[in-house]
């Protein structure tokens, strides 16, 4: 016995640190503490990459920030944001917005029934396609929507308009064409991603409702109308939030047409006079401005969409 007493004294930490690692997992897996450890990586990068950046551009937009030099001069870069250039620049990103989220929700859904029918053979390779135009580099797409829309009369688009009897376009110089080309290039993008989003909402419908619906003798329309589109709300819902986003934050499409210089600010965004004022003219107190701006109005928009399809409604109301 005494020999088995000395070893324990001589050892307290090897019987000590089994029950610390035990305390320390005890914590780590309770109930209370894993919500916070799931969700912290999330926080962090939040506010990192979000919350912290957001809060730099308010108190810059404050500022006149020159090199060595920054002097709080409260409200003037937004008196100096509310002019011509800054309404053509909201007139374009509201319009564009507008089409894409038209555009980008009733298509996609129509090819998602399509492909979720029994019309169409070999759905998955269809359904991988579908990625190809996200995954492709929008600088890519930008030259060949360039070579494709160019003014030239050998250009792809003007033949195909002069095989049909009307005269050659010059589609990036006029404003409805320049808008077409950004809308075209957006829907080009982003229409397959769409497609499957529909796609798995379609496949979470009920087949039994479909057979209900036949049953009672209801015709193609009337189970779109009462079947497939309050199932579908949830993610028509989702996408058209997210389209909204971006099409008020659009820059690449109008980037890669126009390096920047829309001619007669036919392309120019919001974002892309945040570029012009901000990165090209040094002025980063009023690129700043005009971005928070570009925050409130997205915020709005967003809020007030949701709240119009009640998506902050409970389930039970």
């Amino acid at each position: 016995m005494f020999g088995i007493n000395v070893k324990k004294r001589d050892n307290p930490a090897h019987l000590m640190t089994p029950k610390k690692e035990n305390k320390l997992l005890r914590f780590l897996n309770s109930k209370k503490v894993v919500p916070y450890v799931f969700v912290f990586p999330f926080i962090l990068s939040f506010t990192i990459l979000t919350l912290y950046p957001t809060i730099q551009a308010i108190i810059m937009s404050f500022q006149r920030i020159l090199p060595g030099n920054v002097e709080f001069i409260g409200l003037q870069n937004y008196s100096r944001i509310f002019n011509d250039t800054f309404y053509k620049a909201l007139a374009n990103s509201t319009i564009y917005m507008i089409l894409t989220v038209l555009i980008l929700i009733s298509i996609p859904i129509l090819l998602a029934i399509l492909l979720d029918s029994k019309l169409v053979r070999f759905k998955t390779l269809f359904r991988s396609a579908l990625f190809i135009p996200a995954l492709t580099s929008i600088i890519v797409a930008g030259v060949i929507f360039r070579l494709v829309f160019s003014e030239s009369e050998n250009a792809i688009a003007n033949q195909i308009i002069g095989f049909l009897g009307f005269e050659p376009v010059q589609w990036q110089f006029t404003a409805w064409s320049g808008m077409f080309l950004m809308v075209m290039m957006a829907s080009w993008r982003w229409m397959g991603v769409n497609v499957l989003y529909f796609l798995a909402g379609l496949q979470n419908i009920p087949k039994e409702l479909y057979e209900s619906a036949d049953i009672d003798g209801a015709n193609m329309y009337q189970k779109f109308r009462h079947v497939t589109l309050p199932f579908l709300k949830p993610i028509i819902i989702f996408v058209t939030t997210i389209s909204i986003i971006g099409g008020f934050r659009v820059f690449e499409e109008s980037y890669v047409i126009w390096q920047g210089n829309s001619p007669g600010n036919i392309g120019l965004t919001l974002v892309g006079l945040l570029y012009q004022q901000g990165i090209q003219q040094n002025d980063m107190g009023f690129g700043a401005a005009i971005g928070v701006i570009l925050l409130l109005i997205i915020f709005i928009v967003s809020i007030i969409y949701l709240l119009l399809t009640g998506a902050f409604k409970r389930g039970d109301e």
